[in-house]
């Protein structure tokens, strides 16, 4: 999911529910509306490459509408066990994440998120967890760029001994596609990407925001499918500022209600 787009307002995200699934529990109906979903904003997309790379995962953050629990976004998980060096770590891979346009704003793909990586640490407090994330666009690395201190790729050069994880995870999960030079992920000519019109980067939004500027010299490729492979370290800090993150934008959306109840009830009378 905060890549600052803005929020659509309150009902559209009230409207919504997220909560993770296993992937051998996911019905035949929502696997359709996934792909629904993810075909509105990717191109170079079918369905049997989107059920192969599903087969692929372990579970699946799904956001649904509470009226009819239709499926409007998600992100898929895998869950791995990591050893660099002579430390053994645990990391969190986060593939295709999307919701519709009419929901972008909203946090509950983050809170659920974090429910997940909390549960994860919980089980082997003592070992390094990360989260492992590839961006195709913009929007994707804000995700961690926007809720987390301890990450790379970072627009001030920090935590460079996050690389190795980096490295780590692309050889054993996409190996021949990383390229060490670059610092992308390349998957040759037809790769999957966003659409144009999903999340252009313009050079009025480069200059307001330095981290999609970042981004793109980073990607430079992104439109043609290459990715960004980034990792945040998940520790007490990082968890207790997303909670505290939250709470303030809970805070917030409160006061916009009551002053929207107060305007409303004095146009009333």
């Amino acid at each position: 999911m905060s890549r600052r787009t803005p929020n659509t307002g309150g009902d559209a995200s009230g409207g919504i529910v997220a909560r993770y699934c296993p992937v051998k529990r996911i019905s035949v109906k929502e696997i359709r509306q996934m792909y629904d979903v993810f075909h509105q904003y990717y191109a170079e997309t079918d369905m049997d490459t989107f059920i192969r790379d599903l087969s692929h995962k372990q579970g699946v953050i799904l956001i649904r509408t509470r009226k009819d629990q239709r499926v409007v976004g998600f992100s898929t998980i895998v869950s791995l066990d990591m050893e660099i060096g002579r430390l053994r770590s645990r990391g969190v891979f986060s593939g295709d994440t999307i919701i519709e346009r009419e929901f972008w704003g909203t946090r509950k793909l983050q809170v659920a998120f974090l429910i997940y990586l909390l549960r994860e640490k919980l089980r082997r407090p003592f070992r390094p967890l990360y989260w492992l994330l590839i961006s195709k666009g913009y929007k994707t690395y804000l995700l961690m760029a926007n809720n987390f201190h301890n990450y790379y790729p970072h627009p001030e050069q920090s935590n460079p001994e996050l690389l190795p994880v980096v490295r780590h995870y692309c050889d054993a999960m996409f190996p021949g596609h990383y390229d060490p030079d670059r610092g992308v992920l390349d998957f040759g000519e037809g790769a999957q990407h966003l659409k144009g019109e999903v999340a252009a980067i313009t050079d009025d939004l480069k200059q307001r925001v330095p981290k999609i500027r970042f981004f793109e010299e980073c990607n430079p490729t992104w439109h043609e499918g290459t990715e960004l492979p980034c990792v945040g370290q998940v520790n007490l800090s990082a968890v207790t500022a997303f909670i505290a993150k939250v709470f303030r934008g809970y805070v917030s959306s409160l006061r916009t209600s009551a002053r929207s109840g107060v305007m409303s009830a004095e146009q009333g009378q």
